[in-house]
């Protein structure tokens, strides 16, 4: 089973009730699970969430949603508490969905969960994008990341990494999408760490993962996936939507 669970909060400092907002007539939360459940790699799609009104939205449209504890530390926690709730084996893969990203490719989904075919002691993978926009690489709002020649990540900053010592030397540089794919089980070990001294410092979870000492396979998309952080981004996503 491969379950995609879209963590949901009304609360934020930036931008207060952020899942229910409209876009070309449609809450956020919506556009997200609508997106999630074209991909064919995705058994069920579920919203987690700890709010009346978002569970109430979800359900209106008729989609799925599960209330989870007002105490989790994180969303990785909330999907987790869903995954157990929902009964999920060890080895079932757990797809963790920004909730702010209304127009992700769907296609990323199946990018995000191909490498636990061939590997099966694979535990964990996320989205990578190239750059394209050079104003990202030094914007602290886009995370990147940078990898090995294997594809597991080194590490995640909202600094510019890697960092050219010399002006001249040329380098690609990846933009972190935060979507996540996990076993179960690890996912299990993974709200069950401490929280990282890194992860605190840069405010970025996945780096809890490979401070402890575990891997994370980077998939690089070739689809941009553009997030709304302020509500004067809804207007840029809802043009971008009605072009499409």
């Amino acid at each position: 089973m491969t379950l995609a669970v879209i963590p949901s909060r009304y609360g934020s400092s930036r931008f207060q009730g952020k899942p229910l907002a409209l876009i070309a007539g449609k809450p956020m939360i919506q556009r997200v699970y609508e997106q999630a459940k074209q991909s064919a790699a995705v058994t069920r799609v579920v919203v987690a969430t700890d709010d009346e009104r978002i569970y109430k939205a979800v359900k209106d449209f008729g989609g799925h949603a599960v209330m989870t504890s007002e105490a989790c530390r994180s969303g990785t926690d909330r999907v987790a508490e869903t995954a157990e709730i929902l009964g999920l084996s060890p080895d079932d893969l757990v797809v963790n969905i920004q909730g702010d990203q209304p127009v992700f490719n769907p296609l990323t989904i199946d990018e995000l969960i191909s490498p636990f075919g061939p590997d099966p002691d694979l535990l964990m993978s996320t989205l990578a994008f190239k750059i394209v926009d050079e104003r990202e690489i030094t914007d602290p709002k886009d995370v990147k990341v940078t990898f090995d020649t294997n594809g597991f990540a080194l590490y995640f900053s909202r600094a510019q990494i890697p960092f050219p010592r010399d002006p001249d030397t040329r380098a690609d540089f990846y933009k972190h999408l935060g979507f996540y794919a996990y076993k179960k089980k690890f996912l299990d070990t993974l709200v069950a760490l401490p929280t990282g001294i890194c992860e605190n410092v840069e405010k970025l979870e996945q780096l809890r993962v490979l401070e402890y000492g575990y891997r994370i396979k980077v998939v690089v998309t070739p689809y941009d996936s553009p997030e709304i952080d302020l509500p004067v981004d809804l207007k840029r996503i809802e043009t971008r939507l009605l072009q499409s």
